[in-house]
C-alpha cells in the first residue's frame, strides 16, 4: 500500500483502510456504493503525480483509496468527429499515442505524461505547454462518465460540440479534484496531426522582452504558435547540473522555448521562422537563437524544459508556487516578487519558469546552499503570503494548473470571495451530502 499513501514530492503521507484497484466502471460503482453504505470516505487516485496532495489520503486512516490504473482502455476513436473516448486510468502518453496512430493530435502535453493518468489530468484541469493554442483540459473535454458519491453512474459521454440542453454538468467534475465523484471515462477533442513543426530556443534580456516578443510571434504566426515557454537562467542551470544534455545554448539571463506547428510545408515554416528570428536579432528583440534542425534536436531542447521539475527535486526541497497572471503583468510580478522576497530572505534563489503564452508562472524559492533549506522551509507561510498576495493584487490566481488539494486549501478563503466559497460548498453538499468524496481537499 505504501506507494499509494505518499505524494510524488514526498511531502504528504497518509493512511488508509485499504487500496482497491477496480478494473471497470461497474466495479468502481460497486466499491463506491459499498463505501457509501458504510459511511467510509473515498480518495480517488490516478498516476499520483500531483503536486498539491489531492490524491493522498488523510493521516486518520479512515478512507479507501480507489486506484484507477486498471481502468485503462481506449474505448473508441472517431477520426471523422475528431474525438476519442478513453478510460480514466489511461496514461496521458498512451492517449496521445493512440490519437497519433489515428493521424490525430490530442494536444494536452505535460512533463509527467509517461506516468500521469487522464482522469487525474481532468480532475485537476491540467494545462501544460500547448494551452496557448488548444486550451487546458476543460476545453479539450466534450463528455464525461462519472461515478457519483452514491455509486450511481452518470453517463455523459457525448461527442457533441453543441449541446444546449441545460447545465453543462461535466464542468462541475473537471477541476474538482475528486471531491464530487470519480471520473471514469471521457470524450476528448482531437485535432489534425500537424505535418510541420519548428522549434527554437531564444535568448532574451528580460521577462518584459519575452512578453513583447510573444506579441510579435502571435502577430506573425497566429494560431501556428503552439507553445511559448519562459525559462530563467537559474532554472536552466540546475537542469544542466542534474540532467545530462548535449545542447549548446547561448548564455542569457532569460530564455524562451517556442514551437510552431501547422499543416503547412515544413521547409516553408522553418524558412519563415528563420526570417523572423533574423529580423528580431537585427533589431535587438532577440539576443541569440538556436533553431532545431531535426526532430532529435527539438526533443533535446524540450527535454531541458521538461526536466526542470525533476532537476529541482534532485536539488532538494523548495517552496513552490503555481500562479497565473495577465500576460502583460508577468514581468511586473517577477520584479516585485523578487524584490520583496530578496529583502525578507538573504541568499534567496528563485527558480522561475512557465507557460508565458497563457500567463502561468512556476515560481519556486530555495537557498543557494542546500544545507540552509530545512530552516528556510519553516518560512513557507511568510513566503506564500508575499507571493500569493502579490499575484492576487495583480489580478492573478494562486493556482494556475496544479489545483488546490491539501497544499493551498487553507489559503483559498483569503483569495476567494465568500460568496464563491458558499456556492462551491453548496454544490459539494448537493452532490456529496455526507462529505465522503476526497475529504480535506479543496474545501
Amino acid at each position: 500500500m505504501s506507494p499509494h499513501l505518499v505524494d510524488w514530492r514526498g511531502r504528504y503521507r497518509g493512511s488508509a483502510i485499504c487500496v482497491v484497484q477496480p478494473g471497470s466502471t461497474a466495479e468502481i460503482s460497486a466499491v463506491v456504493a459499498t463505501c457509501a453504505l458504510h459511511g467510509v470516505a473515498i480518495v480517488p487516485q490516478g498516476g499520483n503525480t500531483g503536486l498539491c496532495g489531492a490524491a493522498t489520503p488523510n493521516p486518520d486512516g479512515g478512507a479507501v483509496v480507489v486506484g484507477l490504473a486498471r481502468v485503462n482502455r481506449i474505448r473508441s476513436i472517431d477520426p471523422a468527429n475528431n474525438t476519442m473516448t478513453v478510460e480514466a486510468g489511461c496514461l496521458l502518453h498512451d492517449v496521445r499515442a493512440a490519437a497519433a496512430a489515428a493521424q490525430r493530435l490530442f494536444p494536452l502535453s505535460l512533463a509527467a505524461e509517461g506516468s500521469c493518468q487522464i482522469g487525474g489530468n481532468l480532475s485537476t484541469n491540467a494545462g501544460g505547454v500547448q494551452v496557448l493554442r488548444y486550451g487546458n483540459a476543460r476545453e479539450l473535454t466534450l463528455g464525461l462518465e462519472v461515478v457519483l458519491p452514491s455509486g450511481e453512474v452518470w453517463d455523459g459521454l457525448r461527442g457533441l460540440r453543441k449541446n444546449n440542453t441545460g447545465y453543462d454538468l461535466k464542468q462541475l467534475f473537471i477541476g474538482a479534484e475528486g471531491t464530487l465523484g470519480i471520473i471514469t471515462a471521457a470524450v476528448l477533442k482531437l485535432f489534425p496531426l500537424p505535418s510541420a513543426t519548428a522549434t527554437a530556443w531564444l535568448a532574451v534580456a528580460s521577462p518584459s522582452a519575452a512578453v513583447i516578443l510573444l506579441g510579435h510571434l502571435q502577430d506573425r504566426f497566429g494560431a501556428a504558435l503552439t507553445a511559448c515557454e519562459l525559462i530563467s537562467e537559474t532554472a536552466l542551470h540546475i537542469v544542466r547540473r542534474h540532467v545530462r544534455t548535449g545542447s549548446e545554448l547561448p548564455a542569457s539571463p532569460w530564455h524562451l522555448l517556442i514551437e510552431l506547428s501547422s499543416g503547412d510545408d515544413a521547409t516553408a515554416m522553418h524558412e519563415a521562422l528563420t526570417s523572423f528570428l533574423a529580423a528580431a536579432s537585427d533589431d535587438g528583440r532577440v539576443d541569440d537563437a538556436v533553431l532545431a534542425q531535426s526532430s532529435e534536436q527539438a526533443r533535446a531542447l524540450w527535454a531541458l524544459r521538461e526536466n526542470i521539475g525533476e532537476a529541482e527535486r534532485r536539488e532538494g526541497p523548495s517552496i513552490k508556487h503555481d500562479v497565473s497572471l495577465p500576460i502583460s503583468l508577468v514581468p511586473e510580478f517577477i520584479a516585485l516578487a523578487d524584490q520583496a522576497l530578496g529583502a525578507a530572505f538573504p541568499d534567496l534563489r528563485s527558480v522561475t519558469f512557465g507557460h508565458i503564452g497563457d500567463g502561468n508562472l512556476h515560481y519556486n524559492q530555495s537557498k543557494v546552499d542546500a544545507a540552509d533549506n530545512a530552516a528556510f522551509l519553516t518560512a513557507r507561510p511568510q513566503v506564500n503570503r508575499i507571493v500569493h498576495d502579490l499575484a492576487h493584487r495583480l489580478g492573478g490566481s494562486i493556482s494556475a494548473e496544479h489545483g488546490i488539494g491539501q497544499l493551498k486549501r487553507d489559503e483559498l478563503p483569503r483569495y476567494k470571495q465568500p460568496l464563491e466559497l458558499d456556492l462551491m460548498r453548496a454544490i459539494k453538499r448537493t452532490i456529496d451530502p455526507r462529505g465522503l468524496m476526497n475529504p480535506g481537499k479543496l474545501l
